[in-house]
């Protein structure tokens, strides 16, 4: 062996294992566990025979919603349930834009005639 292929050798192990530490490496973890509001509004009686717990739903970003600029709508494949409230969406709303991955979780079901108790979730994102 030369003596530049023994040099490049031995200083190429510590760039290699330095380099891999530096790797972003994501958690995920629970934002939040909230309702769905507006689920009356939406599709959420269309596909009510298909939530319960541990179900995934997708959440999507909306910003230019006329009324709450940090809305975060909730679906079950194609169909709108409603949205986070307004007063729990803020930290989910900021992560998105910030380009973490989230998503929720149906935590709980209940057939009540008080639209805020029907479906309850959980929020949880890579970040």
């Amino acid at each position: 062996m030369k003596r530049r292929e023994f040099l490049k050798a031995i200083f190429a192990i510590p760039i290699g294992v330095s380099l891999l530490s530096f790797r972003r490496r994501e958690k995920e973890i629970t934002v939040l566990e909230t309702v769905v509001a507006g689920f009356q509004y939406y599709e959420g009686e269309k596909v009510w025979k298909s939530l319960s717990a541990g179900t995934r739903l997708t959440l999507k970003r909306e910003p230019e919603n006329p009324y709450d600029e940090m809305a975060v709508a909730v679906y079950s494949g194609s169909r709108k349930l409603g949205y986070l409230p307004r007063m729990d969406n803020t930290t989910t709303a900021q992560l998105m834009d910030s380009g973490s991955k989230a998503y929720a979780v149906i935590t709980h079901t209940n057939r009540s005639d008080n639209p805020w108790e029907r479906v309850s979730l959980k929020v949880r994102a890579r970040v």
